[in-house]
């Protein structure tokens, strides 16, 4: 492994670690869309900045897509709350409008600038390590990692101290104003801390991986934990994760390291959608088969409770009899019969079913639920 495969696997750790901590607020807060947008149109406020001060190094141009991502929410906001619009198609709205403004500037007037769409949608994780930090002419590694590191930091930051405003805001807005707390001004400071993280991973990623790490381990966490601090860790882990089996992934195919970065971003959040313990596709699909079970065992018991003791209930208690009364093929109703004497619910008594005291519970359970 050479020291630039080192490099650019701590560069995409690190912006995938920064990345994923806001990112799970705007999840929990079903605003994934937002980071989409934000990492689109934070573009126009690059564009503008870089004509005002024409240089593609100035730290102006930072501030200038910061200021953009918030005036992104802003006005996703303002068309929000007129009623008029949602607020996924008030994003719909604003963020390709915008999006498209930088794009035709460019295209007019910054057509001999590296300032080109491909790079900004697409990034290139392989040039990171030629951008150098030399303060007093010590090379002390790439910009890009300093930059992802100090992001990372200021998000670790913000978390550490408005934690419980964040949680309260994001779970329960209207606790939070009865309390004091001011909910929009967490909110413009989450977006703000959205923008700028967006910002710092612009140039070296590109804007869809900006999204996908955004995005996908925060989700991924969401269906593996209720914890919040699980969620965060898990988020933080996932993206690193995804960072760093895609570069090798991108490596062993000769592909986009950023887009290797994605698809395996998409691939761990695919098989935590099937295979999560509680809330993946194949749990639920369990759950619903057990459901559907212990359904047909609680109205079989309630069918046996309700001609408990009366003239008909020889009739009635026969298993040949439940397909015709309760609807069931033969075959399920022997399945169900089976099942509840597992449980104890009923026992055969010559060639009839009667219910035992844990089978008579229940349907006097179900019962007094309806």
């Amino acid at each position: 492994m050479t020291f630039d495969q080192v490099e650019i696997q701590l560069i995409a750790a690190v912006a995938a670690a920064a990345c994923a901590l806001p990112g799970a607020f705007l999840v929990l807060r079903r605003m994934a869309m937002m980071s989409d947008a934000i990492s689109h149109t934070v573009l126009l406020g690059i564009v503008v900045a870089f004509f005002i001060v024409e240089d593609l190094n100035s730290p102006l141009l930072i501030t200038g897509a910061t200021l953009t991502g918030v005036l992104t929410v802003s006005l996703v906001e303002l068309l929000n709350r007129t009623h008029l619009v949602r607020e996924d198609a008030a994003i719909g709205l604003v963020f390709p409008a915008l999006f498209s403004i930088a794009v035709i500037l460019i295209s007019r007037y910054a057509g001999d600038v590296h300032l080109d769409t491909d790079a900004v949608l697409l990034g290139e994780l392989a040039l990171a390590p030629f951008e150098r930090f030399r303060p007093f002419g010590v090379d002390i590694g790439p910009v890009s990692l300093y930059v992802m590191g100090g992001i990372l930091l200021l998000n670790l930051l913000f978390i550490a101290v408005f934690y419980k405003e964040l949680k309260l805001s994001t779970f329960d807005a209207g606790l939070a104003a009865a309390l004091g707390f001011s909910p929009g001004l967490i909110h413009y400071a989450l977006m703000t801390l959205v923008s700028v993280t967006a910002v710092g991973a612009f140039d070296t990623v590109g804007s869809i991986l900006v999204v996908a790490l955004m995005i996908a381990p925060p989700v991924s966490a969401y269906l593996l934990t209720d914890s919040l601090p699980r969620l965060l860790g898990l988020s933080v882990l996932i993206g690193v994760a995804s960072a760093i089996a895609g570069y090798w992934l991108a490596h062993f195919l000769d592909a986009s390291i950023s887009g290797a970065m994605a698809t395996t971003a998409g691939l761990i959040f695919l098989v935590v959608l099937l295979f999560a313990p509680e809330r993946g596709l194949v749990a639920l699909a369990r759950r619903r088969t057990r459901q559907r079970w212990e359904f047909a065992q609680a109205a079989l018991a309630i069918h046996l409770y309700n001609h408990e003791d009366s003239p008909e209930a020889v009739l009635e208690n026969r298993v040949d009899h439940l397909s015709h009364h309760l609807r069931w093929t033969p075959e399920f109703a022997v399945r169900v019969v089976q099942m509840a004497e597992q449980r104890g619910l009923i026992r055969r008594k010559n060639g009839h079913l009667a219910l035992t005291d844990a089978g008579r519970r229940t349907a006097q359970t179900m019962l007094a639920a309806t």
